[in-house]
Parts: structure tokens; sequence; C-alpha cells
């Protein structure tokens, strides 16, 4: 998965600049038109349905899985792209952004928590794209790990986990309460990193623009 803490900006330099027409990027564009698809089939019944929230986390799980495939692709086969570099971070802010706001929509997520880690994570993106052509920000591994934490909570919470009855109802209300807590460590992971990157982010500007002045 290409997280914004995580992938390294290259710089197509020394080599021919690859065609915008292939698979990476048709994935890349596949999981951007599956986000109103996502949002739908967790809204359906108001998230009552247990058929279409199961839907909802089959295009999430599809999505965060073609997110690592198209990156490795792209990296493997020297088919790194301008239009890859921009349109994958929004591909996949958009999936898991959509899954935030719809989650709390449902009442599976509060507001607070979706609004804070939103703010997060499109800030972080905008930096990254404003300074990329000057600053490299190197590889982060708490973003690797906030990454994770947020996927799998999310992928937790948009199961029917709340909607299933007797017995099986039971255990699935405990699952959720497990989402909720992975979803906890998901949010701090989130805010602690963001400002990690924003430091190291202001450190290196500076020192860019020390070293370019000379």
């Amino acid at each position: 998965m290409s997280t914004d803490e995580a992938d390294v900006v290259s710089t197509d330099q020394g080599r021919g600049q690859a065609s915008n027409w292939n698979l990476p990027n048709a994935l890349t564009t596949l999981r951007i038109v599956l986000v109103p698809f996502f949002a739908w089939a967790v809204l359906v019944d108001d998230g009552e349905s247990v058929l279409w929230r199961c839907v909802a986390f089959a295009i999430f799980a599809g999505a965060m899985i073609t997110d690592k495939v198209d990156g490795d692709l792209a990296r493997k086969h020297d088919l790194v792209t301008n239009f890859g570099k921009i349109a994958d971070p929004i591909a996949d802010k958009a999936i898991t952004g959509m899954a935030f706001i719809a989650l709390s929509i449902i009442g599976e997520l509060w507001w607070w928590v979706t609004i804070v880690v939103l703010l997060r994570e499109w800030s972080v993106t905008l930096m990254r794209l404003s300074v990329a052509k000057h600053v490299v920000i190197a590889a982060n591994r708490g973003g690797k790990v906030k990454t994770v934490l947020q996927t799998a909570a999310l992928g937790a919470l948009l199961l029917p986990l709340r909607q299933i009855d007797g017995t099986a109802g039971e255990i699935t209300a405990a699952l959720w309460w497990v989402a909720v807590v992975l979803m906890g460590a998901a949010v701090v992971a989130t805010v602690w990193t963001g400002i990690d990157f924003f430091k190291d982010a202001v450190t290196q500007r500076r020192h860019h623009r020390s070293t370019t002045s000379v």
C-alpha cells in the first residue's frame, strides 16, 4: 500500500516517462470509481442490511488489496507516472475517507473521530503534494502502522457485527468492541504520525531553502 508516510516520490530523471495507460493506473482509477458504490452499499437501509454491509466490506477489502498491488506493479515494472503519483493517494484517501464518513452517518463511529482523522489525512496529503518537487519525505514506520490500524479498524466496523442476532450475535458484538479498540489505537497513531510528518516536512523544507540559497 502506498501510504503518505511510506512512499518516496520518484523523480523520473534519467529515464523516459511511462505511459499513463497502464495497469497500475487502471487499478487506481477503478478504486476511485468504486467510491460512490461503496458508500451506497454501506448506507443501504441506514446500515442495517447484513448483505450490503458485507458487500461494502468486500469493496473496501478489494480496494486495499489493489492499492498494494498497483504500487508494487508500478515500481517493479517502471510504470510510475505523474498521474499515478497524484491519483494513487487521492484514491486511497477517498475510499478510507468515505468509510469514515459513512460509518459516522450510520452511527457506527463517532463524528469527532472522523473529523480528526480526515483533517489529518488531507492536510498531510496537501502538504506532501505542495513540497513534492523540493522535498522527499523518508519512509516512516509509524505511517505504515497507522495505515494498518486504520484499515483493520475500518474493515471490522464495516462488517455487520451488531446486526446479527442469537449466539453468533454475542460473538460479533464482542468483535465490535475489538474493532472500537483498534480504531482508538488508529486515531492515536494518526494524530501522532501527523505531528511527526509536519515536523519532518518543515525541517526538510528549511534545509532545502538553506542549501539552495547558498
